[in-house]
C-alpha cells in the first residue's frame, strides 16, 4: 500500500502546518518586542507576560502524554504530539525573552546580582539553566547524536517545571495564579502514575 504521508502533497501540507504553527507561536513575542522597542513600553510591564507564555507552552507540552491516556484515540492529541518539540523550543524562546526583558529592567549586572538570593529569582535562574540544554538539543541532529540519551536528557523538563512553579509563586507573591496554571498538569501526572501502578499490579 502506498504511504500517503510520503507524497509531495502531504509534505507540503506538513510544511504549511509548521509555518502556521510557528507564526502563531512567534506572534506574542513579536507583539511584546513591538510594544517595547516601538511603542516604548517599559520592559518590566512584559516580564510576567513573557514568563507566563513560556510556562504555559511548557505545560502544554508536558500534558500531551498523560492526556493520551485519557483520550488514546484523539487525533488532535496525535497532531499535538508531533508538535511537542516546537512547543518546547518556543517555551525556551519565551524564557530567553523573559530573561532579556529582565536584564533591560535591571539595567546592570550589579542590580541583577543584588537580588540573586531572593527565592523568586534564584529558582528562575535554575529553571532557565535546565531549559538551556533542552532548547539546544531540540533538533534532529541532537536526537540522532544522543540516541537514547536524548530522552533521558529531556527528563530535565520536570525539575525545570518544578522550579518554574516555585519561581512563579514567589515572584508574584501569590500562589493562586501559579497553582491554577499548574494544577491540570499535576492532576494528569497523578493519574498517569496511578495508571502505571495499576498496570504493574495486574
Amino acid at each position: 500500500m502506498r504511504n500517503v504521508r510520503s507524497t509531495p502533497e502531504a509534505t507540503r501540507r506538513r510544511r504549511r502546518g509548521h509555518m502556521v504553527l510557528w507564526t502563531l507561536l512567534a506572534l506574542p513575542a513579536a507583539v511584546m518586542c513591538w510594544r517595547v522597542f516601538v511603542v516604548g513600553i517599559h520592559p518590566a510591564e512584559l516580564l510576567h507576560g513573557s514568563g507566563e507564555v513560556s510556562a504555559r507552552l511548557m505545560l502544554v507540552g508536558l500534558m500531551i502524554t498523560p492526556l493520551r491516556l485519557v483520550w488514546p484515540g484523539a487525533r488532535w492529541l496525535l497532531w499535538l504530539r508531533r508538535q511537542r518539540r516546537a512547543l518546547g523550543v518556543a517555551a525556551f524562546g519565551y524564557a530567553a525573552l523573559h530573561l532579556f526583558f529582565y536584564a533591560l529592567d535591571m539595567e546592570t549586572l550589579q542590580n541583577i546580582l543584588a537580588e540573586l538570593s531572593a527565592t523568586g529569582i534564584w529558582t528562575g535562574w535554575i529553571a532557565l539553566a535546565l531549559f538551556v540544554p533542552l532548547g539546544l538539543t531540540s533538533n534532529d541532529w541532537s536526537v540522532r547524536r544522543l540516541g537514547r540519551g536524548w530522552q533521558r536528557l529531556h527528563y530535565l523538563v520536570y525539575p525545570a517545571a518544578l522550579f518554574t512553579l516555585i519561581h512563579w509563586v514567589f515572584v508574584h507573591d501569590n500562589a493562586v495564579a501559579a497553582w491554577i496554571n499548574f494544577s491540570p498538569l499535576i492532576f494528569l501526572e497523578v493519574y498517569r502514575v496511578a495508571v502505571y501502578f495499576k498496570q504493574r499490579t495486574r
